[in-house]
């Protein structure tokens, strides 16, 4: 089946599951509170916005110069970068890590990279177990799914659908307390954080003058991945980079407040090397592995590298009306909702993600709560129309315009068919769309022309 026609499947099964439209709705709304509630710590929230999206922009626009700088700073205390053009070469360098290190197991914190990449499907076939940390992560690991929602992995599950999912998978008595469940969780993690050779986590964002990877987090989970095995590999795209470890005062609570609500994140963590001499803990060994997959092609197109602005907060999924409906799964992407659908075609394939693009009612809600201004219901339209210009339209819709210009062009074709013709006509193309829920559009017995000569 086609991704698109998987996709239709799936929208309309959600869309219609009265189950996830409640889990959903309480679960997003709770996130919609906080944020409202988090929003008040600034006097002049669009102003931050503003000065974000001005640095973002003039760093992605000199990104070739910021990402050296970090790299000369980051291997200057001993670290090792690694750079790779695709998924492919990120995989093969991981995969030669392991072996170095005859690593059995990785425990790894909270990343979207890694799922980018397929990091996980990948070691396992190679024999290295690994863990998922943090908790949302670990839920949708142990229920053999992909996460569900950018900043919150198993949001599509409520209480009672965890706790089944931990009787059924780790044996546990049955029980509806949270704190319980948190638990056994942590009581199962903590043999894994001792045990592993190499601990793995993403990055929020890559610093330039300090040679630093930001870990942001809320458990914990990723100090601990990155303190007890003795190699950590951070997996970040090259878009994530920040001039200057002082323009953190300014992002960290920026995406802690769109995202959670929060003033700031509980855990914020700077890396900038293995462990140095003068320190108790850390790794003996830390890699950066520098992802492009697709960044530098859409960096080359300068009406929409403002995508790469992205910090991957979440709030333009919790604000979207086709994701509340059809949920995170539908989109069979790593990155799903507005930003997904503006991304994926450019990370993934154009012919097999345009779809995604195509999935919006481009209300502009998604770009009101950017916090860095990226204008998406306007790239989501750039990708429709690089769609088209690639003859990426099927043969259908070809064929509709064709013949829909040629009428618009021509008021004697216009008038030519009666209402009766138009309306057979507009109820076979509307069959499998618009009229499978809707009374079918009609034509006026009479045309606006018909009646302004009637008039004269």
């Amino acid at each position: 089946m086609s991704k698109l026609k998987q996709f239709l499947l799936d929208s309309e099964t959600k869309a219609f599951d009265p189950n996830h439209r409640a889990t959903i709705k309480f679960n997003i709304g709770k996130y919609n509170a906080a944020v409202q509630r988090g929003l008040t710590q600034y006097s002049d929230h669009e102003l931050a916005r503003e000065r974000a999206s001005y640095i973002k922009t003039n760093t992605i626009k000199d990104l070739d110069k910021y990402l050296m700088e970090f790299e000369a700073n980051f291997t200057a205390r001993g670290g090792k970068v690694i750079w790779a053009r695709d998924a492919q070469e990120a995989l093969k360098e991981i995969g030669e890590i392991m072996k170095r290190k005859r690593a059995k197991s990785v425990v790894k914190s909270k990343s979207m990279i890694t799922e980018e990449i397929h990091m996980n499907e990948f070691l396992e076939k190679n024999g290295v177990e690994v863990v998922e940390t943090d908790l949302g992560e670990y839920i949708v690991q142990l229920a053999e799914q992909r996460p569900y929602h950018i900043v919150t992995p198993a949001m599509h599950m409520s209480k009672k659908d965890i706790a089944e999912l931990f009787v059924r998978k780790l044996n546990i008595t049955p029980t509806d307390d949270a704190q319980e469940l948190v638990g056994v969780a942590r009581r199962l993690l903590r043999d894994k954080y001792t045990s592993a050779e190499v601990g793995v986590t993403g990055g929020n964002f890559l610093l330039a003058d300090v040679g630093g990877v930001c870990v942001t987090e809320n458990e914990g989970n990723a100090r601990l991945s990155t303190t007890f095995p003795k190699t950590h590999i951070a997996i970040v795209g090259i878009e994530k980079m920040l001039p200057s470890i002082m323009d953190l005062d300014l992002f960290w609570p920026l995406l802690s407040t769109s995202g959670t609500g929060q003033n700031v994140t509980v855990y914020n963590s700077i890396f900038t090397g293995p462990r140095q001499p003068n320190e108790k803990d850390g790794p003996e060994e830390m890699y950066v592995i520098l992802l492009d997959n697709g960044r530098t092609e859409l960096m080359a197109q300068p009406d929409r590298r403002e995508a790469l602005n992205c910090i991957r907060c979440g709030a333009c999924l919790n604000i979207c009306p086709v994701y509340k409906n059809i949920g995170g799964h539908t989109y069979e992407s790593t990155y799903s909702g507005p930003i997904g659908s503006v991304l994926t075609p450019h990370f993934s394939g154009m012919a097999e993600n345009k779809h995604l693009s195509f999935a919006s009612s481009l209300c502009g809600a998604c770009t009101s709560v950017c916090p860095v201004k990226i204008n998406i219901h306007n790239l989501l339209l750039l990708n429709r129309k690089q769609s088209v210009d690639m003859g990426l339209a099927d043969k259908q819709e070809k064929t509709a315009f064709k013949f829909w210009l040629k009428a618009m062009k021509s008021r004697k074709l216009m008038n030519m068919a009666p209402a009766g013709i138009k309306n057979y006509v507009l109820k076979y193309v509307q069959k499998d769309t618009w009229s499978k829920r809707r009374e079918p559009l009609k034509v006026a017995p009479k045309s606006f022309n018909q009646l302004w000569k009637e008039r004269k």
